[in-house]
């Protein structure tokens, strides 16, 4: 249930040729973090396995084991660069291929797009990014014969490349289908706002069990309006203060703000239903809750409990799919559902070329099937909290005009901006939650920007 996935709580597998695990760094340095990316982005791309987990440090590629911490952040900063810029980098690519890519070796293009994007986006010397791919390309038997068709493209692209890339559409990183629905649906320079926040590296987000102020001070970070810190460049998470002896969790600042439209909570039952990996049932169990958190995957209720664990929490978990699941009932029901995800594209650079039209209907009827049960789950005159990461409003405004159709004994709640840090611009007219990417603006880009996210609340009157 990648949508509704709290970045931070911990955040596929896949073939790996051999050649990439014995590669000496005295050699070519640099060169096992560019193969292992190519790996990464030929998973992502031609066998549409999600990002996150061919990155996995305990499913992913094999080789990744074997890379020291630099070497593995290098591997998907490489990978992620290259996935932000796809479109950009397809269509200077396309210019520059006249007869087109090969048919017989598609791992030719994703040498070409990783070699592009080193050159154009990343901090890497021209000749470096262009004889490391040359290098990459002869160590492959399908792909050598192509050594010279790689040399001569990215040669093209260190004297031509960014002049000619300075005049291409804003929104050409984002499927022209996808970027139409959110011109539809927020007018075309928020749409275009929202793809701009895209291409951006996204910072870190840590919700704290206390005393955000203080924490915030020791880490260096940034207290933002929704009581999250915010930091950047912070390296591994497991090294930061306060990690071991379970002070925060990772959660994207606009994913901890539907928890708090329950308000207060302390002593009361609440079902947090599609609850894994864990970062709003932790803000339940923070704030008092009797919590019953519901989850249809055992893989990912473990890492739950293991997340649970570290911050020294602890509640009832249940395995059952939460369009069926009869238990309660509850004071309140928090839900965030399975959906497409497309206000996590920041964290998900992978997700905007691999989402298709079509999910967005399977998607849709499952998360009016889970809300349907919802309503039976809580008590008359208790609160349901229906909330996506999504940008679309057939999964969030559409989603609830619809169930407010089918439930006479429904009523929204509105919310106030009191209720979310006081940022106005995350309340829509109806009163419901809507933050997008491009929200929270900052002069300095690592510091700006938020998951797009609907959240409504309901009463149930009888």
């Amino acid at each position: 249930m990648r949508g509704s996935r709290d970045v931070a709580f911990g955040e596929r597998t896949a073939y790996i040729r051999p050649v990439a695990q014995h590669i000496s760094n005295e050699k070519a340095p640099g060169l096992p973090a560019r193969l292992l990316a190519s790996q990464v982005l030929y998973d992502v791309l031609q066998r549409r396995r999600p990002l996150d987990q061919t990155l996995d440090a305990d499913t992913g590629l094999a080789g990744l084991r074997e890379l020291d911490d630099r070497d593995r952040a290098l591997v998907h900063m490489l990978a992620a660069k290259t996935l932000r810029r796809l479109g950009t980098l397809r269509a200077l690519l396309g210019e520059f291929l006249e007869r087109g890519l090969p048919k017989d070796a598609p791992r030719v293009e994703i040498l070409l797009l990783l070699g592009a994007a080193q050159i154009l986006f990343l901090d890497v010397k021209d000749h470096a990014a262009v004889d490391l791919s040359v290098e990459l390309v002869n160590r492959d038997r399908a792909t050598r014969r192509y050594a010279g068709l790689i040399n001569a493209v990215l040669r093209r692209v260190v004297r031509e490349g960014r002049e000619r890339i300075a005049g291409l559409d804003r929104g050409i990183d984002t499927p022209s289908w996808l970027l139409q629905r959110w011109c539809d649906a927020y007018g075309r320079e928020t749409a275009l706002a929202i793809a701009g926040a895209h291409k951006i590296e996204p910072p870190l987000d840590l919700t704290m069990k206390e005393k955000a102020a203080d924490w915030a001070a020791k880490l260096h970070g940034h207290l933002l309006p929704t009581d999250s810190v915010r930091l950047v460049n912070a390296g591994p998470v497991a090294a930061l203060a306060g990690y071991e002896e379970g002070a925060w969790w990772v959660q994207d600042a606009a994913a901890s703000l539907p928890a708090k439209l329950l308000g207060d909570i302390k002593g009361k039952s609440v079902a947090d239903l599609c609850a894994a990996p864990g970062g709003k049932t932790a803000q339940l169990i923070a704030g008092g809750a009797k919590v019953v958190a519901v989850d249809r995957s055992a893989s990912r209720l473990k890492r739950l409990k293991e997340n649970l664990a570290r911050l020294q929490f602890d509640c009832e978990t249940v395995e059952a799919d939460a369009a069926a699941w009869s238990g309660g009932p509850f004071d309140a029901v928090l839900l965030d559902a399975p959906c497409t995800a497309t206000g996590t594209i920041r964290r998900n650079p992978d997700l905007p070329w691999q989402r298709e039209p079509a999910d967005l209907a399977r998607l849709s009827a499952l998360q009016a099937r889970i809300l349907d049960n919802a309503v039976k789950l809580v008590k008359p005159q208790g609160i349901l909290v229906y909330a996506t990461c999504s940008l679309e409003p057939e999964e969030g405004e559409r989603q609830i005009e619809a169930l407010l159709g089918r439930h006479s004994n429904l009523r929204r709640v509105p919310i106030d901006a009191s209720e979310t840090g006081g940022v106005d611009d995350f309340v829509s007219a109806q009163g419901d939650l809507r933050t997008l990417p491009c929200h929270l603006p900052n002069q300095e880009s690592r510091l700006s920007g938020c998951d797009g996210f609907y959240a409504a609340r309901l009463q149930r009157l009888s």
